[in-house]
């Protein structure tokens, strides 16, 4: 479907490609895009309530979506046409997001990058903060730990190349940024993204019903908190609670 001119209201141009013989992979692109990533999520609820049997879970992503399926239950090229089918013929329509604002301690201990951040690009650190706070940030993808939100929507002036020497621990709930990207952490790894706070929220908390706080699709805003505000609120999280404020999708 690649480079043909596509007719109006025809499904937009994508590829199939096959991860193995368990999974059927549609692209749509090769750019971090939100008109792209819309589609991505539109094709993911159409799989999902087409309920197609065979069909074990999907993985959407930036850019494409990953159809896990049982090889012994439906065979690829049976599964393709039905995917076909269901391919959005528009990135405009786009399900109700949830729109939640996440608390976050930046600087000092919390963000260690906070300063470095702001001398890279001739800021205070004020207005760094300012800058990411500000701004409306998309989830484009959950992936890598569990839970862990990749975040569309970095202010331009805060573009920054990932650190030459990674760190090999950084917190759970930090919140970074690298290249045009943020992100918040869910559990401790590696990285080499530059931290400039940190949330008392939990990303990722077994004892919920659904363990991944954020999903693809929910749009987040920042909300600048202090220390101590930071450790009242993270007393709660250790017992279970939510501290983010969640305003549903209208």
């Amino acid at each position: 479907m690649t480079g043909a001119r596509r007719r109006a209201g025809a499904p937009p141009a994508c590829r199939f490609l096959h991860a193995g013989d368990q999974a059927l992979v549609v692209e749509f692109g090769d750019v971090i895009d939100a008109g792209l990533n819309r589609l991505v999520q539109a094709l993911d609820r159409r799989v999902a309530a087409a309920a197609i049997k065979g069909v074990i879970e999907c993985v959407p992503t930036y850019r494409s979506l990953m159809i896990v399926y049982d090889p012994l239950r439906i065979r690829a090229a049976a599964l393709r046409q039905r995917v076909e089918k269901l391919l959005p013929r528009t990135a405009d329509a786009e399900a109700a997001a949830r729109r939640w604002t996440i608390p976050v301690a930046y600087g000092g201990p919390h963000g260690l990058d906070l300063e470095q951040v702001a001398r890279a690009h001739g800021l205070s650190t004020d207005e760094v903060v300012a800058l990411h706070s500000g701004a409306e940030y998309r989830v484009y993808m959950i992936g890598f730990s569990p839970g862990l939100a990749y975040l569309g929507g970095l202010p331009e002036p805060l573009h920054t190349p990932r650190r030459a020497s990674p760190r090999l621990r950084v917190p759970a709930s930090s919140v970074a940024i690298g290249g045009i990207q943020a992100a918040v952490f869910s559990v401790e790894i590696p990285s080499g993204w530059h931290l400039l706070g940190r949330t008392p929220e939990r990303m990722f908390d077994l004892r919920r019903a659904e363990p991944f706080l954020l999903g693809a699709g929910d749009r987040v805003r920042f909300r600048p908190i202090s220390a101590a505000e930071y450790d009242r609120l993270a007393a709660l999280t250790a017992r279970g609670d939510v501290v983010a404020e969640c305003e549903a999708g209208a």
